[in-house]
């Protein structure tokens, strides 16, 4: 069981082994307007989440103050290629639509689709209004 923040404990949906749950990378738009696109990317994290699996965003951890600088191309970069090493250990890639499709979405799409990594493309009740 797992206790969200609204308070509601719910079970696990991911029951091939109660102590796994599954990586998937998550695909999400940060450029832009970041406030926006980053409270998207964190309740894509919480449908993820939910979901039973464990997500990881990298460009919710690489941007933040004192790491990279996604503004600065070679950081972006850097960035970029350091996230797509986690595919090697996820189950799958998770993109998340609502709001479109950023250059750095296309890259990971590109990236996965080349390893031959499974897509799966998703949306969240309420987003599909904002983009």
């Amino acid at each position: 069981m797992y206790v969200f923040r609204d308070g509601q404990r719910r079970p696990r949906q991911h029951t091939e082994n109660p102590m796994s749950r599954p990586i998937v990378i998550v695909e999400s738009p940060y450029a832009g307007d970041i406030e926006r696109n980053v409270a998207y990317a964190r309740a894509a994290l919480s449908d993820c989440l939910r979901r039973g699996e464990a997500p990881y965003a990298s460009h919710l951890l690489y941007t933040q103050p004192g790491v990279l600088r996604d503004e600065v191309p070679e950081e972006r970069n850097h960035g970029i290629e350091a996230g797509f090493e986690f595919r090697r250990v996820a189950q799958a890639t998770v993109v998340y639509t609502d709001l479109g499709y950023s250059e750095g979405m296309k890259l990971g799409i590109r990236h996965a689709e080349a390893l031959g990594h499974p897509i799966e493309y998703r949306s969240l009740p309420g987003w599909a209004t904002q983009a």
